[in-house]
């Protein structure tokens, strides 16, 4: 009896380990999955980063176009190589580029935090400069503004590149980092049109840094408060006028640029009123203009400080009786030594173009608008400026849509500059002596006229044609001899003293996603 216990105890003490063994081969139950799931509180397209109260969008755009008539995707034929009109400037230029953005936003109880980061790949058509050699060199030159080369290639052909556009954190009213400036329109460059090169008021496309508090009123009225960074996208120039000669003029500089370091970001006070008939904002700006010295070193002194302003508005009506979506977008610009809010970066306020001449070897447009002027041992002068801009754009169908857009901006210099560069009555000074001209005067304007199609024959892709026409009004007249920079290869010469025109088309293919 006793053996017959023994052998059934011992028989499932057996049986039990073989149990334990069998069990711990077997699979351990799996974890539910953590599906991607929708979050409709910011607008269709996010969703929750899994395991967290994240939400995030995922965008962008790709993008082909070709530039005709021009060395840039962005701007008029100007400078060199574009502007000489030889057999150096283009007569197209390509670009490719991928643009990535990311939002994410996350709701607590001060309110929803957002990050924002936007950048493009881009790879452009490069183009080559005169080397002054006797055996006719060339050199490569990169054409992305605003970005960083990241390759240039061996051949130097074209130019890979890398820009950072947006990265800003918004939380509790305030923005942190690089976005558009607060002074901007809502449609910053883009009354109407594709072309970047608009003239008449600010345009910080690709973002600028900035501390900004806004305050939201209801009813669609905003006021933001902004400090932001001059140094990128807001300096036009101090010019020290004693270092400038003619053949630096007829390049677009009138002397010596002498910018000093940053010393106070440009401060931004914009109100908004955004309703269903349209939009209607006023900004303000200040801007120092802080210049480094008189000469080579420290102890040549330099001029005080001084401050320039600029003040804004902007104008869309919606719902206009010509048709659903039509729109009408205008601004308008005055700036006091504070350039680039009327003349915007990717237009620039430096121009040199050459053209065809009946009397004289070329005919030559020439100007520029810093924000400073000054002499060697004199005080700082401010160039003041004013213009506008504007579109009228009209849908003829879902599919189809077409805008005409326009710009005009003038700058206006002070005594200062025009008796030290034309002298007394326009006959004398750095560029009014010189024999031959009979007009001296370093005002100028440009004036802009634009028409643009697009087609969209299925969502987010788009199809259009920009034809832009870009017109240098100066106030030089004559003819000279004169020694173009190198890099034009344009020969010692009589030049007439002309205006200019610029004509380009920009086509464009774009699938945003």
């Amino acid at each position: 009896m006793k053996f017959t216990k023994t052998l059934l105890l011992g028989s499932a003490a057996g049986l039990m380990a073989a149990s334990g063994a069998f069990a711990a081969d077997l699979p351990v139950k799996a974890k539910a999955v953590e599906y991607v799931k929708i979050c409709s509180l910011y607008g269709a397209g996010f969703y929750y980063i899994p395991g967290t109260d994240t939400c995030i969008k995922l965008g962008g755009y790709l993008r082909a176009e070709v530039a005709l008539g021009t060395n840039s995707n962005y701007g008029a034929a100007n400078g060199a190589p574009a502007g000489a009109h030889n057999r150096l400037s283009n007569y197209y230029n390509m670009r490719a580029r991928e643009d990535l953005n990311i939002d994410t936003r996350t709701a607590t109880e001060y309110g929803v935090v957002r990050t924002f980061f936007d950048a493009t790949f881009s790879w452009t058509t490069g183009g080559y400069t005169g080397q002054g050699s006797a055996t006719g060199g060339t050199g490569y030159t990169a054409t992305t503004a605003g970005t960083t080369t990241i390759n240039s290639t061996d051949g130097g052909t074209s130019g890979g590149s890398l820009g950072v556009y947006y990265a800003f954190i918004q939380f509790a009213g305030f923005t942190m980092g690089k976005a558009v400036s607060q002074f901007d329109a809502p449609w910053t460059n883009y009354p109407g049109n594709n072309f970047d090169g608009l003239v008449g008021g600010s345009g910080t496309v690709t973002g600028v840094n900035q501390f900004t508090y806004t305050a939201d009123f209801g009813q669609g009225i905003t006021a933001s408060f902004s400090a932001e960074d001059a140094t990128a996208y807001y300096q036009a120039g101090n010019q020290n006028l004693t270092g400038a000669t003619a053949a630096g003029m007829v390049g677009g500089a009138y002397g010596t640029n002498s910018i000093g370091g940053s010393r106070s970001p440009n401060l931004v006070g914009m109100v908004r009123v955004d309703q269903a008939w349209g939009l209607f904002q006023a900004s303000v700006a200040a801007h120092d203009n802080h210049v480094a010295y008189y000469g080579a070193t420290e102890t040549t002194g330099h001029p005080d400080d001084k401050w320039g302003w600029a003040v804004q508005l902007a104008l869309s009506i919606k719902n206009i009786p010509t048709g659903a979506g039509d729109v009408i977008n205008i601004s308008g610009v005055y700036t006091d030594g504070a350039t680039r809010y009327n003349f915007q970066n990717l237009a620039g306020s430096s121009y040199q173009m050459y053209g065809s001449s009946g009397v004289a070897y070329q005919s030559v447009g020439f100007a520029n608008a810093p924000d400073t002027v000054y002499i060697t041992g004199g005080s700082q002068e401010t160039v003041k400026t004013w213009g506008f801009r504007g579109a009228y754009t009209h849908n003829w169908d879902p599919y189809w849509n077409t805008a005409l857009y326009g710009a005009y901006a003038q700058a206006q210099f002070g005594s200062l500059a025009k008796t030290t560069l034309c002298g007394a009555g326009g006959a004398g000074g750095v560029f009014g002596g010189l024999a031959g001209v009979t007009g001296c005067n370093p005002d100028f304007a440009i004036g802009q006229i634009g028409l643009i199609t697009r087609w969209t024959p299925v969502k987010n892709l788009t199809f259009s044609a920009d034809l832009n026409w870009t017109h240098l009004d100066q106030k030089y007249a004559g003819t000279a001899v004169l020694s173009p920079a190198a890099n034009t290869a344009k020969p010692t010469a009589v030049y007439e003293l002309k205006d200019q025109d610029s004509i380009t088309l920009l086509l464009r293919a774009q699938r945003n996603w």
